[in-house]
């Protein structure tokens, strides 16, 4: 992983989620983000558009599967268990709880995000098209959609 730059579209003090637009926990996972990120702390993009393949691309992950939600701060990566705690802890109470998983050793942790990962269309759903924000959310995508 290169750490002295950034990947396309961020910036150094940037944090962004990238998520699976297609897939409907994805979805209610972003729209999650939006009602209680009261900070704006974080960006958005999905794995679909142009900037989160140009993120994929530059991590070298696969740019067409995906199993894992990415929280990009700067040029830093995190993946699975670990993104979804750093994302909790820079919300506003009481969602900063739900890091207190970090007591669940990482494999396990790890293991337990790859069961739902894989089986996330089966469990809950898949839209046929990445869907796109709305107009009001637009501002909470990285480049604005």
């Amino acid at each position: 992983m290169q750490t002295q730059t950034c990947p396309p579209s961020i910036k150094p003090d940037d944090k962004v989620v990238l998520f699976d637009g297609e897939c409907k926990l994805c979805h209610a996972w972003a729209t999650f983000l939006i009602r209680f990120d009261t900070q704006r702390v974080f960006k958005l993009a999905s794995v679909q558009s142009d900037a989160g393949q140009a993120i994929l691309q530059w991590y070298g992950l696969p740019t067409d599967v995906y199993e894992t939600m990415l929280l990009v701060e700067g040029a830093q990566m995190y993946q699975k268990s670990l993104a979804f705690i750093r994302v909790m802890l820079a919300l506003p109470w009481p969602w900063k709880i739900a890091a207190s998983i970090w007591l669940i050793p990482k494999p396990l942790r790890d293991w337990l995000y790859d069961r739902i990962a894989r089986n996330r269309y089966t469990l809950f759903g898949r839209y046929t098209t990445c869907l796109l924000p709305t107009p009001d959310h637009l501002s909470r995508y990285l480049n604005g959609g």
